[in-house]
């Protein structure tokens, strides 16, 4: 019986989502249009369970490239109106049309140079008659067996709104790199996060020139604290490079390391990453080759910077 209803459930949820892609028109088209213009804030307004997926839909247009924040109608009576400025586009959602504090935030609204969008059934509803654009996210029946509880109509309003974020997505062109930097401290911007994103670059890389003493190099070495240097000639181009292990292998054969230049004990063919590439993927290179540093080249293998493996545990890619 509990999975009969939830099979009902979910077969009517999923045909409320299906049946709006026939809907989809010159208000779609107009609403993605306003939005990427939009030279203020994305201002999403709704009442009870409307509200909860205005708030939702407003957190994804945020992490995704479109400043936006949610506004609650009865909130918006008692001062908080002072958060829509000129320039902003309200996208107001009510399935009814009819909600009463969001026509009254209608009313105020009017006053304001502002864009209205409405996500509602009823586009000759009070609502749809204030809003410049409507976009239908009407259904056939709730999934609830009372047929008044909100649920395939929250949830066409949902995939609706997800549909805009997406097509602005598109349009603006947003890639990975942004989705990284707009989430820096969660598990998908983590996978997202780039050799650029955490690389030692400019004063912060280890490098001396071909031909320098090892004095040079061990101060370098220990000025930056990667364990390693690079080394470069005239043009900045790699040459090789000198770790720990460098050094303890001249110790080993009985050398002298003080007298010796940098060329006579680098290791000539060091492991390199381009600045694109995958922190992720830079990991398991380091884990592969059971190394600790990665030199970060151009296409002329220019020094660009050093990733080190403790940068990776930093971002807890482990």
């Amino acid at each position: 019986m509990p999975r009969d209803i939830a099979r009902k459930v979910l077969e009517l949820e999923s045909r409320a989502i299906l049946d709006l892609v026939p809907r989809l028109d010159e208000h779609f088209d107009r609403a993605v249009e306003a939005l990427h213009a939009c030279k203020g804030r994305v201002v999403v307004t709704g009442m009870g369970k409307s509200g909860l997926i205005g708030a939702k839909l407003a957190a994804t247009f945020s992490s995704t490239g479109t400043p936006s924040l949610f506004l609650h109608p009865a909130e918006a009576l008692h001062g908080d109106i002072g958060m829509v400025v000129p320039g902003d586009v309200v996208l107001a959602i009510s399935y009814s049309g009819e909600t009463e504090e969001l026509l009254a935030l209608m009313e105020m609204l009017k006053r304001l140079d502002v864009v209205l969008i409405a996500m509602t059934a009823q586009r000759t509803s009070p609502l749809g008659r204030y809003a410049r654009i409507n976009i239908d996210v009407g259904i056939d029946a709730e999934a609830s067996p009372l047929g008044l509880v909100p649920t395939a109509s929250t949830t066409a309003a949902l995939a609706m709104g997800d549909a805009l974020a997406m097509a602005l997505v598109e349009l603006r062109g947003f890639t990975p790199d942004d989705f990284a930097r707009f989430h820096p401290g969660g598990r998908l911007g983590r996978k997202l996060l780039t050799v650029a994103h955490l690389m030692h670059e400019g004063e912060a890389t280890p490098q001396v020139r071909l031909g320098a003493p090892m004095r040079d190099a061990i101060r370098a070495m220990t000025d930056k604290k990667l364990g390693m240097t690079c080394v470069v000639d005239g043009d900045g181009v790699l040459a090789g490079i000198l770790t720990d292990g460098d050094l303890r292998r001249v110790l080993g054969r009985g050398e002298n390391i003080l007298s010796l230049k940098v060329d006579e004990a680098m290791t000539r063919t060091p492991v390199t990453i381009g600045r694109q590439v995958l922190a992720a993927e830079a990991l398991g290179v380091l884990e592969a080759r059971k190394i600790t540093s990665l030199v970060v080249v151009d296409g002329r293998r220019r020094v660009e910077g050093v990733l080190h493996i403790h940068d990776l545990w930093r971002t807890q890619l482990f």
